[in-house]
């Protein structure tokens, strides 16, 4: 199915008084204010996030998983799944694809298909989570940090395999996330696992295209319950510099333990010029890979102002990489995703507001209220005129959700593909 741009503004017709007003209305109070109203609007019509192939299909628990059917049974249709987000929205133009739940085998078409639909390949994703059908070694004590040097040699070779296929498809970026760890006291020396860890992040490193940056993700538990190898972003920074300039952590919002301070994390690696990536999602206790802002809103935008003040003030770290990672249990994925993109352009556009020579005068004079006004202000506003005034600009739908469901979007993959179908690697 593919939505041309006519189709859209035939949607958007209805929208388009509404909008009018409320566009005229913000941008006259934020233009009072001294806010660049056109040059916000045009830095969220630029901003782009990933759509990661595994999000496209309904995720699922440890106790089940319930299908919504028309889910990608091909890597063909998973890009004409992220080229419907991107047409309504204009701000999803690449994918990041999981090997080997996604290997081409055709690299020709497949890249001609997603330039079809505007895409571009993001971050390559290696997996040692898992064993793979008539594997030669096994990852159940462990990948790169293996005490087995064997099935460390084969996850090693696994990561080479994902950059060589990455390179046919033009990506610049290896992810690697290791579920390696132990589930009880003992099952391995902390020392000796993070050595290895290190010594294969670095044979991993060697074999990177010198236009390629190398993204370690960390995560503080699950699947294994005692350790992880890479349980927090100092030892994914501390191997990230052992590697070398290419290679820079990854944050993922879900990879952290209850209340940690995650713009902090942001603000620390920046002014190091290690944070390479970040994952989009929300949770309420743990990795829950919920909708991004459906729990902590407020935490999404602090992470933001970080984010827009590093990408400002620290030219020594690279353009960050975006991806949402979340996991869609009971909703329609693609409309779990476009709440999600909804959610991160608004926090994006809420931080383009905030005065930062006003609070950093403010946090010069210690005036700890007039710091917080400051921030809570901008994100009070409701930017979601400028979220469609970028989206009216680029031709993308003022309401994205509301066209999809006009089309009846769910109903037609379902009429294409069949209602019992499960979306490759899930």
């Amino acid at each position: 199915m593919i939505i041309g741009k006519d189709i859209i503004e035939q949607n958007n017709k209805s929208e388009v008084e509404n909008f009018n007003s409320d566009y005229a209305y913000l941008s006259d109070k934020l233009a009072r204010s001294g806010a660049n109203v056109s040059d916000i609007v045009n830095k969220i019509a630029d901003f782009q996030v990933a759509i990661p192939s595994w999000a496209l299909g309904a995720g699922g628990t440890r106790f089940g998983r319930f299908s919504y059917g028309g889910e990608p049974s091909s890597l063909e249709q998973k890009l004409d799944d992220v080229g419907l987000i991107h047409a309504l929205t204009h701000s999803a133009g690449a994918i990041s694809l999981h090997i080997p739940w996604d290997i081409p085998t055709d690299v020709k078409a497949i890249k001609e298909k997603a330039t079809s639909h505007g895409l571009i390949f993001d971050a390559m994703n290696s997996n040692t989570f898992q064993d793979q059908p008539n594997a030669k070694q096994s990852y159940k004590f462990g990948s790169l940090n293996a005490a087995n040097e064997d099935a460390r040699a084969y996850a090693v070779e696994h990561n080479k395999e994902v950059i060589r296929i990455g390179k046919e498809l033009d990506s610049k970026s290896l992810t690697v996330w290791l579920a390696d760890g132990a589930s009880f006291p003992g099952q391995l020396n902390f020392q000796t696992a993070l050595a290895k860890t290190e010594q294969s992040l670095k044979e991993i490193y060697s074999d990177l295209p010198e236009d390629w940056k190398l993204f370690i993700e960390y995560k503080p538990y699950e699947p294994n319950f005692y350790s992880t190898t890479i349980q927090d972003w100092g030892t994914s920074f501390m191997l990230a510099n052992a590697c070398g300039d290419r290679a820079y952590t990854l944050v993922d919002l879900g990879h952290h333990l209850p209340n940690s301070n995650i713009e902090q994390i942001v603000a620390t690696l920046m002014y190091k010029g290690k944070l390479g990536g970040f994952h989009f999602n929300d949770s309420k206790y743990g990795d829950d890979d919920l909708t991004v802002g459906s729990i902590k809103p407020y935490a999404l935008f602090l992470i933001f102002n970080e984010l827009v003040y590093g990408m400002e003030n620290n030219p020594n770290n690279p353009y960050p990489a975006w991806m949402i990672d979340a996991s869609h249990n009971i909703k329609d994925p693609l409309e779990d995703l476009l709440q999600s993109l909804e959610a991160i352009l608004i926090a994006y556009a809420t931080a383009l507001l905030v005065d930062q020579k006003a609070l950093k005068e403010a946090q010069q004079n210690n005036d700890v209220v007039l710091a917080q006004d400051i921030l809570q202000n901008a994100y009070r506003t409701d930017v979601r005129p400028l979220l469609r005034a970028a989206r009216l600009q680029t031709g993308a739908a003022l309401d994205p959700i509301a066209t999809y469901r006009n089309l009846k979007v769910r109903e037609q993959l379902i009429s294409e593909r069949g209602l019992n179908v499960k979306a490759t690697g899930l």
